[in-house]
């Protein structure tokens, strides 16, 4: 613990902020803003801002709780040095609560004359109404999704399967209202219950509603609040937000408007002390930190197994590709001018659909610095295609498995089969229109899609995938429509890749290097280091910063008992694909991976 204390006292400098690409956006909103020689200030939310610090095995400093981002938020509006904010919201959700009193904390410092510009992965029902209440401009990652699906509560109701099984539900309520029992003394709800909950979330709706069309009253807000899921196109249309991109498009959008060229931290990781890797923790102890400078080097970077937006916690075989530690890694490599040309490594069947887009454009803005060869092993299938076709070459051998440009998702519902077990499941809209309980039900486990649904669903999808179509054709130079006529999700061998340009070369990783030396201007000399992507240990094992030593105990634990238990049932071939389905376990409804094993 002293040695971790003595680590995490190391300062941290900002990330490199490059010039915006490939972005949509529609004409400013915010008027003209005087000229300014100040900063912008960053408000890094990607990883949350839990309510309390206590119990923590490294317990978060106060300014990193919920009360320390109001403070934040509360100094940004009185900064005067400060002449615009951006908010990097990443996949990081409030609930509704908070999501309101953030968004009048944003909306005070608009009216203090510093224009808000946010950056997000995805908007739900309340970060929509956050961020269409808080920010001046909101930007969506291209291959984010829009779930305004509307709003509604769940409830089973458990009294038959009690009965098949002979247990007796013995319970008092006070009052008439009083419905929690009913889950176990009914099959269904008491007409007094279904009014109370109705009229609830009635009430919810219309504060919700409300909220949208106040905030921007000239969008489609209230039209479109209950008519999801959508794609990021369908709501820059109607106004809801205004810009495509990623959040180094949205940074250099607050520069411009805030007529400032430099980007100061305000609150989040950065703004404190970083976390440490125990790669970086050896290299403290040995003295040698050369991530400023140093010998010129090859940095060779492995990019192993699924593709997810955070931590595969170790489940499965082969770490898998988290977004938040790869994207950390390839910022560092961009930033460190040792680092002369960066070999990627990648043997992956895909994954989620928005961190490969994700990372797609990490690789592209490292492609911008200095030359990125890729090394296709086994395969790079899918997602891990998609983020392939951003390198300056691809590199494969004969055997290697290249292509599945395509994406696929959906849910998995258990409605049936509780109803076989004597449970059945109530859905109660908030909205009276007809098919709303389907439309508000859309994430849930308990309801299947409606047809109005499944083909929001699909047009949705088919976002994403012309998405990735147009990925693969600028980053490997090809017509559109020669993409399109290899995609559909076909698979090819890297020698019928190699003939259909999806690679630029056969050859296995020593080639790759090899590459990276001519593009570089390389002599033999200079070394090659592999790099790590540098995750934590509680993001290794799927925790938060603010985890406490229980959770990271009961982590070890469920780790090897559900590994266990997976490997006993779970053929060696499928275990490195296995964790594919993780991000639909955690609410993302597209995949882009390879929809079978493949074994030679």
């Amino acid at each position: 613990m002293a040695l971790l204390a003595a680590a995490l006292a190391v300062g941290c400098e900002g990330r490199p902020r490059g010039a915006a690409s490939d972005s949509v956006a529609t004409p400013s909103l915010l008027g003209a803003f005087p000229t300014s020689s100040g900063k912008v200030l960053e408000i890094d939310l990607t990883a949350g801002a839990p309510e309390a610090t206590e119990g923590g095995l490294l317990p978060l400093p106060a300014s990193r709780t919920y009360s320390g981002l109001v403070h934040a938020l509360e100094r940004a509006a009185q900064d005067e040095r400060a002449s615009a904010v951006v908010v990097r919201f990443g996949t990081v959700g409030f609930g509704w609560a908070r999501s309101e009193e953030l968004a009048r904390l944003l909306a005070a410092i608009r009216t203090a004359g510093k224009p808000v510009v946010c950056h997000t992965h995805g908007l739900d029902n309340a970060s929509t109404w956050l961020l269409m209440g808080g920010c001046d401009r909101i930007w969506l990652s291209p291959a984010g999704g829009v779930d305004l699906v509307g709003i509604a509560s769940q409830v089973l109701y458990f009294r038959n399967a009690l009965d098949r099984l002979s247990i007796r539900a013995d319970f008092v309520a006070i009052g008439e209202y009083k419905s929690a029992i009913e889950s176990f003394t009914r099959d269904g709800p008491t007409d007094a219950a279904r009014k109370d909950l109705t009229e609830t979330l009635a009430s919810i709706r219309k504060s919700w509603l409300d909220g949208l069309t106040a905030a921007r009253p000239t969008a489609k807000g209230r039209e479109l609040a209950e008519a999801g899921p959508f794609g990021p196109s369908e709501v820059l249309a109607a106004g809801l937000i205004d810009g495509i991109g990623y959040e180094v498009d949205a940074i250099e959008d607050a520069k411009t408007h805030g007529s400032a060229s430099d980007v100061k931290p305000h609150f989040g990781p950065e703004g404190a002390a970083k976390s440490i890797d125990i790669a970086e923790i050896i290299r403290i102890l040995s003295g040698v930190d050369d991530s400023r400078g140093g010998r010129p080097r090859i940095a060779l970077l492995p990019a192993l197994g699924s593709i997810t937006m955070s931590s595969s916690g170790g489940l499965f075989e082969g770490g898998g590709i988290s977004e938040h530690a790869m994207t950390k890694t390839l910022r560092r490599l961009a930033k460190n001018e040792a680092v002369k040309a960066v070999v990627l490594r990648i043997d992956s069947p895909g994954g989620s659909a928005l961190a490969s887009d994700v990372l797609w454009k990490e690789v592209t803005d490292l492609r911008a610095k200095k030359p990125v060869v890729v090394s296709i092993g086994d395969m790079a299938a899918s997602g891990g295609y998609y983020i392939a076709c951003a390198g300056t070459r691809i590199i494969a051998e004969q055997t290697s498995i290249v292509g599945s440009i395509g994406v696929f998702g959906g849910k998995v519902t258990f409605d049936e089969g509780l109803a076989a077990l004597g449970v059945n499941a109530v859905t109660f809209p908030a909205s009276p229109e007809p098919g709303a309980a389907a439309r508000a039900g859309y994430e849930s486990a308990l309801t299947a899609w409606d047809d109005a649904t499944r083909e929001r669903v699909r047009v949705q999808m088919q976002g994403v995938y012309d998405l990735f179509l147009r990925r693969v054709a600028e980053g490997r130079h090809l017509p559109l429509e020669r993409v399109r006529a290899l995609a559909a999700g076909r698979i090819y061998s890297g020698v019928q890749g190699h003939e259909r340009g999806l690679v630029d070369e056969l050859g296995g990783v020593s080639r790759a290097i090899a590459v990276a030396r001519e593009l570089a201007q390389l002599d033999a000399q200079v070394p090659v280091v592999v790099e790590g992507m540098g995750e934590t240990l509680l993001e290794l094992l799927g925790l938060s910063e603010g985890a406490s030593s229980a959770d990271v105990e009961n982590a070890v634990a469920r780790l090897h008992q559900r590994r266990g238990e997976l490997f006993r049932v779970v053929p060696p071939i499928l275990r490195r694909f296995g964790a594919v389905v993780g991000p639909l376990l955690e609410g993302e409804h597209i995949l882009a991976t390879m929809p079978y094993a493949l074994e030679f």
